[in-house]
């Protein structure tokens, strides 16, 4: 069990072939929740991992960052304290796990897992946009895999929920909805083939905005010209579909639907 979830893990984290490689990629930081953030005048990656064994159990937790973010000390601090609260969840359950199936002969029910890793969607003058996937186990058939999202405003220097950034989530929504759906569309036909039933209503199919999460993206490098849409599994389709993710590019509607003080950060391709 535990080398079949750090396999599925290690390729959402880092993209390594099998747990050993896994183990080498992650190893530059160090393996102490104590770790401390690389200097911003030689930053680097942070891979930070913290595994266990014990009571016929296991515990492995992994979670990432980029060099981008450990330049900036402020940022390198949040995910941190992210990070040490995740694992700090993580802890209390397996002990609970531990508890509750002591003397069972059931691996599953006393293993856990959790990886995240944190990469980079747009580097801006202004903003630092952040994507972030993670995967979860708490027993069972297998994992779950949710998405995040993070954006560092460089003027403000403070992190924003990307949905901050708009004037309220509908106003985004109506801008990205039609696009999004028909691109959606288009992705499920494909994975699902010969099983795809067109809907009579494709906007009406569509996940909401509060099941999807935001991403921020820049193809060019100097401003925000692209929005990421992304469905964990389930949300868009069964599990064995897996995650969708779907690329829309700014509009002029979607740069309507931007706060004032952040449009000048965006820009139609």
């Amino acid at each position: 069990m535990r080398s079949v979830w750090l396999a599925g893990a290690c390729l959402a984290l880092i993209g390594c072939s099998s747990p050993e490689e896994m183990g080498e990629a992650l190893g530059a930081e160090g393996t102490d929740a104590g770790l401390t953030v690389s200097s911003t005048d030689d930053p680097r990656p942070v891979n930070f991992e913290d595994h266990d064994e014990r009571g016929g159990g296991t515990r492995d937790f992994l979670y990432a960052w980029p060099a981008e973010v450990s330049a900036i000390p402020a940022l390198a601090e949040l995910l941190a304290q992210r990070r040490d609260a995740a694992l700090a969840e993580q802890k209390a359950d397996w002990d609970e796990a531990l508890a509750e199936f002591a003397g069972e002969d059931c691996a599953s029910c006393k293993a856990r897992g959790f990886s995240k890793g944190w990469d980079v969607a747009a580097d801006t003058p202004r903003f630092l946009s952040l994507k972030g996937e993670m995967s979860l186990y708490t027993g069972g058939a297998h994992p779950n895999s949710a998405f995040d999202a993070l954006v560092w405003d460089r003027e403000a220097g403070v992190g924003l929920d990307p949905v901050d950034l708009f004037t309220s989530p509908d106003a985004l929504y109506r801008a990205v909805r039609a696009p999004y759906c028909d691109a959606l569309l288009s992705q499920q036909k494909e994975r699902r083939g010969e099983y795809f039933t067109p809907p009579e209503d494709p906007l009406a199919q569509c996940p909401g905005l509060d099941d999807l999460v935001l991403v921020p993206a820049s193809n060019g490098g100097e401003a925000i010209d692209e929005l990421y849409l992304l469905a964990a599994p389930y949300v868009a389709g069964a599990y064995a579909e897996g995650p969708y993710k779907v690329q829309v590019p700014v509009t002029d509607a979607v740069i309507a639907a931007v706060k004032e003080e952040y449009r000048g950060a965006f820009a139609a391709p």
